[in-house]
């Protein structure tokens, strides 16, 4: 049976009280879920092979979010950030309890021994075990800021996947009534950072409802849809597809700020997510590239510097 997506003026007149306006992240599944996608969706695309290394990457992420010791949020944190409208775990100049060191260690140990990853990949990654310590820090909170300068686009998939470790095992530690609501709806309400795509999903209290996706805790937060993730502007919005690749995700424009970002649909896929999907359809970026549109934001496991919007936001 087809499930009905909710239009935008009906969406605006649920109650919400009951509306999810928050999916939090769940360590145990996140990270599986992306390493299938990711496998399932590199089978005779442009850049399969980039894709399978990915899934192992994810598989390895996995593994280490069952074991790794990461710290409740603190209390207090989370009575500052309700106080004042803020991110209860802001990215931007954190450390995330240093958690995330624990988290590339394992990576580290376990992609040594991985048989599927590229030689470019295995390259960076024994550079990134030799990396001063000074340089690594500056790495990752260059990546934590959303910052382009600077970051080594080649360590910067690895360093972006022991962070999401960290703050997506935090992030599930977290409940909704926590997580303030931010004057800023297009940055992540748990840790400030930018969502990567959206996803209109399927199911329960999610029925036809519209979530941006966070790229570093995998947190999802509810946004209307035919609306800017980006200048949250109402007008000039537009979906474009690749022929020939399905409806399943769209690039959603904007002429206001002549941005876009990506959309999955579950009615059309209930498998997207968003993330890998994102990744895996590169050939609707060049389509955005060559029609006057900037990312809004970059996937954490492919950075590209320079191709975010003007404004940086």
């Amino acid at each position: 049976m087809a499930q009905r997506i909710l239009q935008p003026h009906e969406i605006e007149s649920l109650d919400h009280v009951a509306l999810a306006r928050l999916r939090l992240p769940r360590h145990g599944d996140v990270f599986s879920a992306r390493a299938a996608r990711l496998r399932q969706l590199s089978g005779g695309n442009p850049i399969g092979p980039y894709l399978e290394a990915m899934a192992v990457l994810a598989a390895a992420q996995h593994e280490i979010a069952q074991t790794l010791a990461v710290p409740a949020p603190d209390p207090r944190d989370i009575e500052l950030a309700l106080a004042h409208g803020m991110p209860p775990l802001t990215a931007a100049g954190g450390q995330g309890h240093g958690a995330w060191r624990g988290a590339l260690a394992g990576l580290l140990s376990r992609l040594d021994q991985a048989p599927a990853l590229p030689p470019p990949a295995r390259q960076a990654l024994a550079r990134l075990g030799t990396l001063p310590a000074r340089e690594l820090e500056d790495q990752v909170q260059a990546l934590l800021a959303g910052r382009d300068d600077g970051i080594d686009a080649a360590l910067a998939p690895f360093l972006m996947a022991a962070l999401q470790v960290s703050w997506t095992h935090q992030a599930g530690q977290l409940r909704e009534q926590d997580v303030p609501l931010l004057e800023v709806a297009g940055v992540c309400p748990v840790c400030g950072s930018l969502p990567v795509a959206s996803i209109v999903r399927i199911g329960g209290r999610f029925q036809g409802l519209r979530y941006l996706h966070c790229g570093l805790c995998a947190s999802e937060w509810h946004m209307v849809r035919v609306k800017c993730s980006h200048c949250e502007s109402t007008e000039g919005i537009a979906y474009y597809t690749v022929d020939g690749a399905g409806e399943a995700v769209k690039a959603e424009s904007c002429d206001h700020c002549h941005s876009y970002r990506k959309i999955c649909y579950m009615e059309k896929d209930p498998q997207v997510e968003p993330l890998a999907d994102d990744l895996a359809t590169l050939t609707l970026d060049v389509l955005m590239g060559e029609a006057g549109y900037a990312r809004a934001s970059a996937n954490p496991l492919l950075w590209q510097p320079g191709r975010e919007a003007a404004d940086g936001r």
